[in-house]
């Protein structure tokens, strides 16, 4: 068996659900620190919700003074299985059916981070005095609240003025074959809780009441119908979704007297986070709405534009796996938007991600090691350039 996929084994072994790291981050330390890696642990957050961060750096020797920093990032933590029932062998028993390695955290994200410690072990073997620094940054909150995690240790490099070059999110971001898709970017997040206010009332005396459910529809109809941005080479126009609506007490006869509803923004580079609530606030207020709106942003966009950490990397999956890449922007938020304002070329690659989030998740043993060998040649690569620029 080869080392990345008993690796692989090890960490979907352990029931890491989020905030829990079930002593992961102590398994990769041990790993790390005999290969020169300083190993700090971050961990934030309460009591009932602790969060564990390691912060691994392996400088570049004082003969490289010019050497620049590569961060691989990624998580522990998994979301919940979901009915123990529904899955075909026990979600934190790796199992192999029909050349696939199933549990939770295949393929989100624990074979990345397999390869990724296989790759650093296999670079350093063969290039023992690289002229990079390299680093890890791994937390056990990113498919949970995101508060104590990664953007936590982020500010604590800030505050250091620990400088970055490049980074790799191993996000599972490739559709069919590892290799195929790497995003170069991601949407910003911005969502909006909005109650509109009227007068509750009995159903049969109108006159009496004010409906703010009939109030705001008009407004939604607007709100839904407009563009937002045209998007760009990288990003797809804006969009906004309404997500809930409640409002009513359950009964058929009386008008309610407020209405809730919640929308959420994915937004490119185009528009600006300020820009979008003032255009939300106004139309609601051309509407004569009586309303209150809380606002909450979960991420700004970020993008990568071709440079030398996306060239190297498209470079190594055309060696490895003998195909060209495509960038996107597509998909959710990752820890990169945190990384990204401390980072100046920050990209995610990683697995297929069909079966993340599901019952039976699994990773392809057939694209487990392709991973690991173009994490490998990525390294190679920064390093050999960085060489070259010294």
């Amino acid at each position: 068996m080869s080392p990345t996929l008993l690796l692989s084994e090890q960490l979907i072994s352990r029931p890491s659900v989020t905030p829990n790291d079930e002593g992961c981050l102590e398994m990769l330390a041990a790993r790390l620190e005999p290969l020169g890696f300083v190993c700090e642990r971050i961990d934030s957050g309460p009591d009932d919700f602790r969060v564990s961060n390691l912060w691994a750096r392996r400088p570049a020797s004082p003969a490289h003074a010019q050497a620049r920093t590569l961060v691989f990032a990624g998580h522990t933590d998994v979301v919940p299985t979901g009915p123990l029932e529904q899955w075909s062998s026990p979600p934190f028993t790796p199992t192999y059916r029909n050349g696939r390695l199933y549990g939770r955290g295949a393929s989100d994200m624990k074979t990345s981070i397999a390869a990724f410690v296989v790759a650093v072990e296999e670079f350093l073997a063969a290039h023992p005095d690289p002229s990079i620094n390299l680093s890890l940054l791994l937390t056990s909150d990113e498919e949970g609240p995101s508060i104590d995690g990664t953007k936590v240790v982020v500010e604590r490099l800030r505050e250091r003025g620990e400088p970055l070059e490049w980074c790799i999110v191993g996000e599972p971001t490739s559709v069919e074959k590892t290799g195929d898709m790497i995003k170069n970017g991601r949407r910003g997040t911005l969502s909006g809780k909005l109650t509109v206010r009227g007068v509750q009332g009995h159903i049969a005396y109108p006159q009496l009441a004010r409906n703010p459910i009939h109030q705001v529809v008009p407004a939604l109809t607007e709100l839904a119908a407009v563009q937002w941005d045209q998007g760009n080479a990288f990003f797809p126009p804006t969009s906004w979704q309404m997500s809930n609506i409640h409002g009513g007490t359950g009964a058929t006869n009386i008008i309610p007297g407020s209405v809730v509803i919640d929308f959420n923004f994915r937004f490119s580079t185009e528009s600006s986070a300020e820009d979008l609530k003032h255009r939300v606030h106004a139309i609601l207020d051309r509407h004569g709405l009586e309303y209150d709106l809380t606002w909450t942003l979960g991420g700004q966009p970020f993008l990568t534009t071709p440079g030398e950490l996306v060239h190297a990397v498209q470079a190594a999956i055309r060696e490895v796996a003998g195909i060209e890449t495509e960038l996107s922007t597509t998909g959710g938020t990752s820890d990169g938007r945190f990384i990204s304002q401390i980072c100046r070329q920050v990209i995610e690659l990683g697995p297929p991600n069909a079966t993340i989030h599901k019952i039976d998740e699994f990773v392809a043993v057939a694209d487990v090691e392709p991973l690991k060998n173009i994490y490998l040649r990525t390294l190679e690569l920064l390093d050999q350039g960085n060489k070259d620029t010294a």
